[in-house]
């Protein structure tokens, strides 16, 4: 027997409810958070100097191709730094488009840089441990907990302690002694550098504890608190004296290559000043229970004025220098991107990121390859 009209709608009523009740989310259910990786810290890890493609001495045009923000329009050139490093140009955190956390590749939803150039370790503490907004933005730990409040975070990379070291200072304090002094009577800063180091190491590192103990409270407040957390330490900027190109005392270290240090200095620089450092944020890692990646050697052989490197874009940066030379950003580009990892340098560096975090937790030192591109690093097991 037929049924009645009115029955045949309210069935197909029913189904379609059923069918919408199915899929609709039940009011106060969540739904799965999307996953990211975050980068806290410094210039080294924001991106700075990520504009450059190698080093070039030639300030025309587009820098022999090693300037990714030069564009031609005509007959004349302009530099649109805004395309590498977006909206953080005009505040100064410089955040690169190749920034390692963003050349890392890895696997989440979203890679987000909170790293600022300039940074320090009071700048990444929580406001509840003291911490201080830098360049109008909050403390980077708040910062990473609005994050997490919205994300799954999988990977925290965190860079610092060198702007409490005062990197800067020590570059200028080097280079002003080599154009200040001759060959007879050397003006080096190793001496008073050292024991600025001495002096400043162990403060900087306690701060650091307090950076990493902070990370972990915000994630584990979360719900977070089976992400990653791995800390790093800083390249190597500078060549080893027996691997330069140029004569100690030419002119060329100056006007040439962007190098100007003594011999005294660069062997200070890679067998006191990086090792020690290297040491003792490793030492922090072990205590605070998080991981460390070790990239003092990452860049090695690729710095500039290295005899193993060449000026320009080096065959897609496989004989490239991977970090910028010395400038005083009078012809090109800006001083503050002196000796940091370049776009290539900062590639290597994801590259190193993302071994790291596929090996599973321990401790990492990065290496690369002579001779091959960025991508072409590799992992030794545990710290140098």
């Amino acid at each position: 027997m037929k049924r009645p009209a009115t029955l045949r709608w309210l069935g197909l009523l029913i189904i379609v409810l059923a069918g919408v009740a199915s899929v609709v989310t039940p009011v106060g259910a969540q739904s799965p958070e999307p996953t990211a990786a975050v980068a806290l810290g410094d210039s080294y890890i924001a991106g700075e100097s990520g504009r450059w493609l190698g080093n070039s001495s030639n300030s025309w045009a587009n820098r022999n191709g090693t300037d990714r923000a030069a564009q031609r329009l005509g007959w004349r050139w302009s530099y649109v730094e805004e395309d590498i490093y977006g909206d953080s140009y005009a505040t100064g955190c410089n955040r690169s488009d190749v920034a390692p956390i963003v050349s890392a590749a890895l696997d989440v939803d979203a890679a987000i840089n909170l790293a600022c150039s300039g940074a320090s370790t009071v700048n990444l503490m929580s406001r509840a441990s003291g911490g201080r907004s830098y360049r109008g933005e909050p403390p980077q730990v708040d910062q990473l907990a609005a994050v997490a409040a919205t994300h799954d975070v999988r990977v925290v990379v965190i860079s610092v302690g060198g702007n409490d070291l005062g990197f800067t200072d020590v570059i200028l304090d080097c280079v002003l002694g080599y154009v200040t002094s001759t060959r007879w009577n050397p003006n080096t800063c190793n001496r008073t550098q050292d024991a600025n180091l001495n002096a400043n190491l162990g403060p900087t590192l306690a701060r650091v504890a307090q950076v990493l103990a902070d990370v972990k409270v915000v994630l584990a407040t979360n719900g977070d608190d089976d992400a990653r957390v791995i800390l790093t330490s800083y390249p190597s900027p500078v060549v080893e004296p027996d691997n330069v190109r140029y004569a100690e005392t030419s002119w060329r270290r100056v006007f040439r290559g962007g190098c100007p240090f003594w011999d005294a200095d660069l062997a200070w620089a890679n067998d006191t000043l990086i090792p020690r450092i290297t040491d003792g944020l490793a030492q922090e890692a072990a205590t605070a229970g998080v991981e460390f990646l070790d990239l003092s050697d990452a860049l090695r052989g690729h710095e500039a004025c290295a005899s193993t490197a060449v000026e320009g874009t080096g065959d897609r940066g496989a004989t490239a220098e991977w970090i910028r030379f010395v400038t005083t950003g009078i012809t090109q580009g800006d001083p503050g991107e002196s000796l940091h990892p370049n776009a290539y340098g900062q590639r290597a560096m994801g590259q190193c990121i993302a071994l790291a975090v596929a090996s599973g937790p321990s401790p990492d030192t990065c290496l690369n390859t002579p001779g091959q591109r960025p991508e072409a690093v590799f992992l030794a097991l545990g710290v140098r």
